[in-house]
């Protein structure tokens, strides 16, 4: 399906690094997106969804780091 969409700058920045990543074309990168937030919003536990905007993770075993995150950044290339 064609259609036009406006999209936030740090929304497409986010598609355009995907589909360059993945070797995809921006609509398929934005299609990928969606279904996982759609996928995740289904999931949520509706308390998540109705007290704020942001889902509420499990508990892991580890404390995520700055370091942690200055990995993953470096590994997807941001």
């Amino acid at each position: 399906m064609r259609t036009t969409l406006t999209l936030s700058d740090d929304v497409f920045l986010i598609a355009r690094q995907l589909a360059t990543r993945d070797r995809v074309s921006l609509g398929e990168a934005v299609s990928r997106l969606a279904r996982v937030g759609a996928r995740a919003r289904a999931q949520a536990p509706l308390e998540a969804i109705c007290k704020s905007k942001y889902a509420v993770l499990p508990a892991r075993a580890e404390v995520i780091t700055s370091e942690h995150v200055r990995r993953l950044m470096d590994e997807e290339g941001i």
